[in-house]
C-alpha cells in the first residue's frame, strides 16, 4: 500500500486529501493520503520516515525547513530555496517544488503579464517569483518585515520593500504599473485580515488588471476588495490543482491521465 500525506501548520483546512484520496481511487491504487499536523518544521524529514510515507506535500509554514532536511533537492526546487514535495526513493528524502509550475499554469487565463506584484516573503511566494522572473516578467515584493526574508528576492533581481519602508508616491508608482498582485500570506484563511494595510492594498488594485490569492475555497478579503474594485480575480484552486497533479506524478512515477485530472479538480469544486 502506497501511504501518503500532507504537512503543515495549520493544515485542518487542506483539501490535498480529498482530491488526492479520489486520484488514487480514480487509478486504482492501493494507497491513502492523510494529513498530519506538523509544529516543528525542523523535524519533517525525521515525521516523514517515522511515518513510513512513499510521498508527501508540505504546506505553509514548513517549505523552507524542508527544503534544508531534504537529502537531495531537485530541479527549479534548487533555485528557490523552498520545496513541497519529499518523495521516498531508496533510503533518500527527495524534495521538489510543484508550487512554481502550478502557479504558472493557474494564471495562463489572464493571458500577457508584465509587471507582478507578490504580498509575502515566504516558500510559496519564493516559488512564484522564480516562476515569473524565469517567464521575464518583472518582480516586486512587499513584507511587513525583512528579518532575512527580503534578500533572497533582491538577488533574484525583485523589487522589494517592507510595508513600514513603501512610501504613497511608490505605490501610486507601482499602481500604473503592475498587472497581477498575488496574496502568498496567510492573512485571509483563518481570520479577516488583508496581507498589507488597506490604503496600501487599494492603490496596489487601483490600476492592476488582475489579482490571485493563494489561499483557495473562500472569498478572502484580499479577493473581496479585488471584486469591489472591479479587478479579476481568482483563488488558489487551480494552483492546488496543478501542483498536485505533478505531485502525484512524483509519487508515482508516471504521467496522471485526463480522466483522473479531472476528477481531483471535481473534488475541489
Amino acid at each position: 500500500m502506497i501511504k501518503l500525506g500532507i504537512f503543515g501548520n495549520p493544515v485542518a483546512h487542506s483539501k490535498s486529501p480529498l482530491m488526492q484520496n479520489s486520484a488514487l481511487k480514480s487509478l486504482a491504487i492501493n494507497g491513502f493520503y492523510d494529513k498530519y499536523l506538523l509544529i516543528d518544521g525542523s523535524k519533517i524529514k525525521d515525521e516523514f520516515k517515522k511515518l513510513e510515507l512513499n510521498g508527501a506535500n508540505i504546506t505553509v509554514p514548513h517549505k523552507e525547513e524542508a527544503f534544508k532536511n531534504a537529502d537531495e533537492v531537485r530541479g527549479i526546487a534548487s533555485k528557490i530555496g523552498a520545496v513541497n514535495t519529499y518523495v521516498k526513493e531508496d533510503d533518500k528524502v527527495v524534495a521538489y517544488n510543484t508550487d512554481a509550475p502550478g502557479f504558472m499554469k493557474a494564471i495562463e487565463e489572464f493571458g500577457e503579464i508584465k509587471s507582478a506584484c507578490i504580498l509575502g516573503a515566504g516558500g510559496t511566494a519564493r516559488a512564484i517569483a522564480v516562476a515569473l522572473k524565469d517567464a521575464g516578467i518583472e518582480v516586486t515584493v512587499i513584507n511587513r518585515s525583512r528579518e532575512g526574508r527580503l534578500e533572497f528576492f533582491e538577488n533574484l533581481g525583485c523589487t522589494c520593500y517592507t510595508t513600514d519602508e513603501i512610501s504613497i508616491s511608490v505605490t501610486q508608482s507601482l499602481s500604473h504599473s503592475v498587472t497581477l498582485v498575488i496574496n502568498t500570506t496567510s492573512a485571509g484563511l483563518k481570520d479577516d485580515l488583508l496581507p498589507v494595510p488597506k490604503e496600501l492594498l487599494k492603490q496596489l488594485l487601483k490600476n492592476s488588471k488582475f489579482a490571485f490569492d493563494c489561499i483557495y475555497g473562500k472569498i478572502t478579503p484580499f479577493l473581496a476588495m479585488a471584486r469591489e474594485m472591479n479587478v479579476k480575480y481568482k483563488d488558489g484552486k487551480d494552483m492546488l490543482l496543478y501542483q498536485g497533479v505533478l505531485a502525484l506524478e512524483l509519487f508515482l512515477g508516471t504521467k496522471v491521465t485526463q480522466s483522473t485530472i479531472k476528477q481531483m479538480d471535481k473534488c475541489l469544486k
